[in-house]
């Protein structure tokens, strides 16, 4: 099978001076976002900025042909990173094991520790990548000691139903960005909320799968499909509803 290779740069901000607008909550579009062409398949940047907690926030999805590889092997030492596969089969190798997983699968790389990820199917793949870096200092021990960087595949993960839905549950830990990352995947029947409108202090994303939504964010309200994200805000009131007539499902990350 031909092996495509498709490298992704990124310009250092940091050090230019140029001051990160803070990310607004609102619904950023997967179908609208900007697609640009690479050698191994496409790229959409969703969203960058700052939140109350980091000093830098990045999510973008690449797509991948049958066989393309994306950089061989990386380590990056300035961010902590979250793989999320949206659709086909992806392998993902951490720290020298590796395994091939498929949509909603989940890799916490926390910075210093080696990945590569291949589309090794005869089908193309796409997933998301979440970047941060946090505003105090990083602490890789206290990533380590809270359990390192994993790989949660989808279909080992137990679903708990409960009488809007159900949930699965990827971790709620510390990390070497925060003192609590949480993550999880709420499955929510038809034409019902998740709850009422409320505020917490952890900043959240969330990413459709599945179904259609509205997200009360503020005063507005916002639609949101399959592959949409919805950012909340510290202290942003905010409530979803699944607006189909078949369950939806979608992932939730918070951090502080």
């Amino acid at each position: 099978m031909k092996t495509f290779t498709l490298v992704l740069s990124f310009i250092g901000i940091f050090g230019l001076g140029t001051k990160i607008t803070k990310v607004e909550s609102k619904v950023y579009s997967f179908s609208k976002a900007e697609v640009v062409k690479t050698e191994g398949g496409e790229k959409r940047q969703l969203l960058e900025g700052s939140t109350t907690h980091l000093e830098n926030f990045e999510i973008h999805t690449t797509t991948l042909k049958p066989g393309a590889t994306v950089q061989g092997r990386y380590t990056n030492t300035k961010f902590e990173e979250l793989v999320f596969v949206k659709e086909g089969r992806l392998k993902v190798t951490l720290n020298n094991k590796s395994k091939v997983v498929g949509p909603g699968s989940v890799a916490l790389i926390l910075p210093g520790d080696e990945y590569g990820i291949e589309n090794e199917s005869n089908q193309q793949t796409t997933y998301y990548i979440i970047k941060y870096k946090s505003r105090n200092p990083m602490d890789l021990a206290k990533g380590k000691n809270a359990g390192g960087s994993i790989l949660l595949d989808w279909d080992e993960l137990k679903f708990s139903p409960h009488d809007k839905g159900g949930v699965r549950k990827y971790f709620d830990r510390k990390s070497s960005m925060s003192d609590r990352i949480e993550m999880h995947v709420t499955t929510l029947n038809p034409e019902i909320k998740s709850h009422e409108p409320h505020v917490h202090e952890p900043a959240e994303i969330v990413i459709m799968m599945e179904g259609t939504t509205e997200m009360e964010i503020g005063e507005g309200i916002y639609p949101g499909v399959a592959g949409d994200i919805y950012f909340l805000g510290s202290g942003i009131p905010h409530a979803i509803k699944n607006t189909g007539t078949e369950p939806c499902m979608y992932l939730a990350f918070q951090w502080e």
